[in-house]
């Protein structure tokens, strides 16, 4: 052997001596949950009751920073130092910027370590009072027959609302003139006054107002009926198997991150997901805590990578990116 080789796999051990060493030692700090969003938004209140939960099952605090828009977040982990200490929440926005965005600082499907799904959360496809339309077939009907005659809101670019804005086009097959507000709360406000004909949100936000008659509720996008809404037909129910849409979240590190270290926060990640509390708040979201194995590192990473892939065609072929 070489001294040259010799050198070389003495600096290996030394450096793998040290991950081991700090991995072994973490946290020995705060850990900071970076949430892509603004506050008081989905993506805060999930990240907040997670945080609160895995702090329970860490050493050191959990704590919970904003950054908004959501891909600044992202770039803010994906160039943060790779030791654990600073994390991401992101939601499918993350995977959709990957195309939405054709110049970023960070590379969606290289730059991040994925460390486990969080949630899932349903979409709505909810509409004014009156609109003329008995379901979901004479809804797409409406929008195939009238197209941008009718308005749909959105919640930016990169937002759940207009990925799922997307899917409702594709499957009627026809495109409705885009109206963008900063967040859907306030394009809730204009669809109860009729000022805006269609909108998609969450579960989380719409069914308080779907239950007491404000909006009406035409699908959900799940695969299954909502226990919260229960009335509501599925659009594989309604006659749209393609349009199967949820908001999940995902937990990541940039990449490079210790496995020792991922495996520890992954863990933790776990256990709050099994915590009674954290069901029950997620309950109250109308949202789904990931099932163990879509929490696992392993499936996150497939997933990860299949969401990208699943939204560069819908995007490009909508031509609607965000630079």
């Amino acid at each position: 052997m070489t001294p040259i080789r010799q050198a070389l796999l003495a600096l290996a051990a030394v450096t793998i001596g040290c991950a081991a060493a700090r991995a072994q030692d973490y946290p020995n700090r705060p850990v900071i949950i970076v949430a892509g969003g603004a506050a008081g938004g989905p993506t805060d209140v999930v990240t907040r009751i997670v945080a609160e939960s895995m702090t329970r099952h860490m050493p050191q605090p959990v704590l919970v920073e904003n950054t908004a828009p959501a891909h600044l977040g992202a770039q803010r982990v994906a160039q943060a130092r790779p030791d654990g200490y600073t994390l991401l929440m992101s939601n499918v926005g993350l995977a959709a910027g990957a195309t939405l965005f054709r110049r970023l600082a960070y590379d969606t499907a290289a730059d991040f370590a994925p460390l486990g799904l969080v949630s899932d959360a349903a979409m709505t496809v909810i509409a004014r009072p009156g609109f003329p339309a008995e379901n979901f077939a004479g809804l797409l009907g409406e929008l195939r027959r009238r197209g941008n005659e009718l308005n749909l809101g959105t919640a930016g670019l990169a937002s759940a609302a207009n990925l799922c804005g997307l899917l409702l086009q594709g499957a009627a097959g026809n495109r409705a003139t885009i109206v963008a507000f900063r967040g859907t709360a306030p394009a809730i406000t204009e669809l109860m006054a009729g000022r805006l004909d269609l909108l998609c949100d969450q579960a989380t936000n719409t069914a308080p107002f779907i239950r007491d008659g404000r909006i009406r509720a035409f699908a959900v996008t799940s695969s299954a009926r909502l226990p919260g809404l229960p009335d509501i037909p599925t659009t594989t129910e309604a006659g749209a198997p393609a349009f199967v849409m949820t908001t999940w979240h995902g937990l990541y590190a940039p990449a490079g991150t210790p496995e020792a270290v991922q495996e520890r926060i992954s863990t933790a990640l776990q256990a709050a997901l099994r915590e009674e509390r954290l069901r029950s708040r997620f309950a109250d979201l109308v949202t789904d805590p990931a099932t163990p194995d879509r929490a696992s590192i392993a499936l996150h990473r497939r997933y990860h990578i299949e969401e990208i892939a699943r939204w560069r065609p819908i995007i490009e072929a909508a031509g609607a990116f965000a630079d």
